[in-house]
């Protein structure tokens, strides 16, 4: 199975040493999705539930750069701060997927190392 990196121009080159998008055979790999602007590279706060959607949004928009769209998510995994954001979370998370189509999923509470982000949303999908 070859791995490739998938390149995008026209979104800022993480500086920590890691790629956004992966991809090795038929799976698509994306690195944790934070509430920030992927062009600019911008942290973007706000409630959990507006952080939530700039992630997933961050994570539809990669996915759409590889021929992608958010039903071919295999396994998600979403670390966040407060417990008590948990339904707020979930509210925002399902309305990105078709109902009886959606991804595993591990739900993790951590503390992010970044001041003022309270959710990072990491996906794997598969495409043919």
């Amino acid at each position: 199975m070859s791995k490739q990196v998938i390149e995008l121009s026209e979104i800022k080159r993480p500086s920590t040493g890691f790629n956004h998008v992966i991809k090795a055979g038929s799976f698509i790999f994306l690195s944790s999705q934070l509430s920030t602007n992927l062009k600019t590279g911008e942290i973007i706060k706000g409630s959990i539930k507006e952080q939530t959607k700039r992630a997933m949004e961050n994570i539809k928009y990669l996915l759409s750069q590889c021929g992608c769209v958010m039903d071919d998510i295999v396994k998600v995994v979403i670390h966040f701060r407060n417990p008590n954001d948990r339904k707020d979370i979930n509210e925002i998370y399902k309305t990105y997927f078709t109902l009886g189509k959606e991804p595993a999923k591990v739900s993790v509470q951590a503390a992010s190392p970044i001041e003022g982000i309270n959710i990072e949303i990491e996906a794997t999908a598969y495409t043919n």
